[in-house]
């Protein structure tokens, strides 16, 4: 359609074109050409009467900038006003396609003196002209073009354009998010143009004095229909980059691009940019609240700069390099900065001795530093972090210090660390982990000086052993990898009514522990090579972590809100006592040791009375598991080969697994919520019991020594027997009474199979499939005077298939397998006698 109206367009232009040739004149045509060469030019964004080789120069995205917007439609009615006899001419950058304007990239435009028109250019674009004009009216063209595929630069001479060059060649990284120098200098120069609050300034076309001039940005304005709301929206989505090249594109992008909202996070992590740039965004943006300088060579010279223009400088990161006296003395210029930060730099000049003062300053981290000495002297400061700082020397002078962080300093003495933490009477958090010099007596008086300490982290220290320490209100304590913790620290521990999370992995010398804590809610035990006995009382304890204690024999734990324990690979484990009311799922996998015992844990009445999954896999001690529970769910007890004898009272249990267990002798599942069960795995089995009101499939194949079997299961309609050869007929007669709907019974070679049962299926009024291969039943009239309903037969004694096919009248399938007397004459004789009789069976050829 569109193809068959460009063509109506073209034969419609092509008339006319002959009747306007008449009247052109050269005057008119130089003129006309000379506009719309302006026209072409300006779009292009170069500089009306300024050289080539020697002026401003700015390059901008590959397409019309002026689509869509206000001055593109004046500029075309001044032409057709201009030059009523022509029909402007079309843009060759633009092609219509369908209803959308498609703004394609064409070669860039040469000097003026090159450009030529001819008359064949003109007739075309004539022609394609006239049918945009036609869809202007009705639809506001769409530009379909990416910013992203634009390359673009600016300076404001040539010795800033070749140093941006420079700096671009060396500094930029491709495909990254990072804001490139020449990047950045384009976006500085766009935006230069302001009135003094951060809005582009208005200007003309006409330029300044020298006739050059600065190109307006109306011109190259591309009009969305957007409000400056929902694009200041859309722009906060947008990291410093994109809002640079966003601003490129348009007025309307730009001024929203520069809005203050988006440049209060001057983010340069790992960008090469100049001095000069850095300087200039500063100055324009000095409301900024955050800097961050990480990854930034001589970062220093830059923030040197930053504090005499951001006055409202809040939060400062920055790392690596060298970081001088004057820029700690240099803080001071920065009145409202709260947060710094600095990261693996080298600290002071000479003997590498610092000092960091400042007034409102709350939150310090000097991180994998390199200093001799360092004082800090900020009344304000609150959190403080020299984590993995290699300094001898720490003096401290923060009376408001609520966190401090020396973790890793390996150089600060017990007595620097005493002094430190001493001087900051309210201090919550100390951090000192893996500092081999801390005692007991820094741990006491810390305790005595800072009374408000509720979280402590002492791992990886050798020397202490936490005896004699009072602290009551810690709620928070690491105690990992410390040698010198034993059973008698626990004493200590106790005193801290508060505490909520204890860890102590890796204590190798813990041997008990034993813990009535009101708060307790974590606790870890990881690794404790020589721990043998755990007693917990903790009313809100939810989690509790043991693992890898070989030596682990006894466990007591009282809590009201632990819901899971796993106590998995705990060799040694022989005694476990619960009272955990709202304890749910347990897992004691490969607890070797555990004992027959450990059933009135689980039972009604043992403590936890809400539990619903119990895993007791490979549990090989065990003997004897007896479990009455009205909660239990799910039981596994894969694994446990040394079980002989397994009584089971849980009406809702509705899954087990007995893979493995072997030397099962004994079951009775009276009552369970079993659906299914497959007994089939326990060879050894010799008295089953069975009470499931829900069970419908029952496998008992391959259960050899099976003699007595009570099986009460009303909704059970499959039973396999097969080879259960020591199966009675008591047996089977009160299956049958008792699981009248059965529908498919096997009792291939079940040998003590006799009259006696099969009269008893005389209760099974809806079988259809009885299997009897294999056995010694020579009389099988009892089944077929009942089973009105039976469909399928497998039978052995040759004497009796016609007598009992011809009683069968509902029979379909024969089994003769076994009877090689039946030739291709009996069968015929069979199914003369038994009409219904569809498929015979049998391991003779058919004759």
């Amino acid at each position: 359609m569109a193809d068959g109206r460009m063509k109506a367009v073209v034969d419609d232009d092509s008339s006319m074109d002959g009747d306007d040739e008449i009247g052109r004149v050269d005057e008119d045509e130089e003129e006309y050409d000379k506009l719309e060469l302006e026209l072409s030019i300006g779009r292009w964004g170069w500089k009306g009467g300024v050289p080539m080789d020697g002026g401003r120069r700015e390059w901008f995205p590959q397409w019309d900038q002026n689509v869509g917007s206000s001055r593109f439609f004046e500029r075309q009615a001044a032409a057709r006003q201009a030059f009523p006899h022509r029909q402007p001419v079309a843009d060759p950058a633009l092609r219509f396609w369908g209803e959308d304007l498609v703004a394609t990239p064409f070669a860039r435009v040469g000097p003026a003196s090159s450009i030529r028109l001819d008359d064949e250019t003109v007739s075309e674009t004539e022609r394609v002209m006239s049918d945009r004009e036609r869809d202007n009216q009705h639809k506001r063209p769409k530009v379909l073009a990416s910013p992203e595929a634009c390359d673009y630069a600016a300076a404001s001479s040539s010795g800033a354009e070749a140093s941006a060059q420079q700096a671009t060649g060396e500094y930029t990284i491709q495909g990254s998010s990072v804001l490139s120098d020449i990047e950045m200098a384009c976006y500085l120069s766009l935006s230069s143009n302001d009135d003094g609050d951060g809005r582009p300034r208005e200007s003309n076309d006409g330029g300044g004095a020298d006739g050059g001039g600065s190109r307006n940005i109306e011109d190259v304005e591309v009009r969305m229909d957007l409000t400056d709301d929902l694009l200041h929206l859309i722009f906060s989505f947008l990291g410093q980059k994109d809002l640079c090249r966003a601003g490129a594109t348009c007025k309307q992008w730009l001024t929203a691009s520069t809005h203050e909202d988006f440049w209060r996070c001057l983010k340069f992590v790992n960008t090469g940019i100049s001095q000069q740039n850095f300087v200039a965004i500063c100055r324009r943006y000095p409301n900024a609240t955050e800097l961050n300088m990480s990854g930034i060579p001589n970062a220093d010279v830059l923030v040197m700069e930053a504090m005499t223009s951001l006055r409202h400088l809040e939060t400062l990161i920055l790392d690596k390099g060298q970081l001088g006296d004057a820029f700690f003395h240099a803080l001071t210029d920065c009145p409202a900065l709260t947060n710094l930060k600095i990261s693996d730099a080298s600290l002071g000049n000479g003997i590498q001795e610092i000092t960091v003062y400042h007034d409102r300053l709350r939150d310090l981290q000097i991180l994998k530093c390199r200093a001799l000495r360092i004082s800090v002297r900020c009344p304000q400061l609150q959190t403080l972090s020299l984590k993995r700082t290699s300094m001898a020397h720490a003096l401290l002078s923060c009376p408001q210090l609520h966190e401090l962080d020396l973790s890793s300093c390996h150089k600060l003495s017990d007595a620097v660390i005493r002094s430190a933490a001493t001087s900051c009477p309210l201090l919550a958090s100390l951090d000192m982990s893996s500092c081999s010099c801390v005692s007991d007596e820094t741990l006491r008086e810390i305790a005595f000086a800072c009374p408000n300490l509720c979280i402590l982290d002492a791992s990886n220290c050798p020397n202490i052993s936490f005896e004699s320490v009072r602290l009551p209100m810690l709620i928070d304590l690491k105690l990992q990898s410390c040698e010198g913790i034993t059973s008698a620290s626990m004493s200590a521990i106790s005193h801290s009514r508060m505490l909520e999370a204890l860890q102590l992995d890796n204590c190798g010398l813990l041997t008990s522990i034993s813990l009535d804590l009101p708060h307790l809610r974590n606790i870890s035990l990881v690794h404790l090579r020589k721990f043998v006995d755990l007693n917990l009382r903790s009313p809100v304890l939810s989690y509790i972590n043991v693992s890898r204690c070989s030596a682990l024999h006894r466990i007591s734990i009282t809590s009201n809100s632990l819901q899971k324990l796993a106590l998995q690979k705990q060799e040694s484990l022989a005694t476990l006592s619960l009272q955990c009311h709202n304890l749910q799922e347990v897992d004691l996998t490969e607890c070797e040791s555990l004992t027959n015992s450990i059933c009135e844990v689980f039972s009604d009445g043992g403590g936890c009375p809400m539990l619903r999954s119990l895993v007791l896999d490979n549990c090989e001690s065990l003997s004897t598991i007896g479990l009455n529970s009205s909660s239990l769910v799910s039981l596994s007890l894969a694994g446990c080969r040394g079980m002989t004898f397994l009584e089971l009272s849980c009406p809702n249990l509705q899954k087990i697994n007995l893979d493995g267990c072997d030397h099962l002798e004994r079951a009775s599942f009276c009552p369970v919520g079993l659906e299914s069960l497959n007994l089939g795995i326990c060879p050894k089995l010799s008295i089953l019991r069975i009470e499931a009101p829900k069970m419908s499939n029952l496998e008992l194949k391959g259960c050899g020594v099976l003699s007595q079997a009570s099986i009460n299961c009303p909704l059970l309609t499959s039973l396999d027997a097969s080879f259960c050869r020591q199966l009675v007929d008591d047996s089977l007669s009160m299956t049958a009474a008792s699981c009248p709907r059965i529908e498919s019974l096997i009792l291939s070679s079940c040998l003590s199979i006799g009259f006696g049962g099969l009269s008893s299926l005389h209760w099974l009024r809806r079988l259809t499939l009885l299997d009897l291969s294999y056995t010694f039943l020579m009389n099988l009239r009892p089944v077929f005077d009942t089973c009105s309903q039976l469909t399928a037969c497998n039978m052995l004694a040759v004497e009796e298939v016609e007598v009992a096919v011809s009683h069968c009248t509902m029979l379909e399938a024969l089994n003769v397998h076994s009877c090689p007397k039946i030739n291709a004459e009996d069968v015929g004789r069979l199914r003369v006698v038994c009409p219904s009789l569809k498929r015979i069976q049998s391991g003779q050829p058919m004759q």
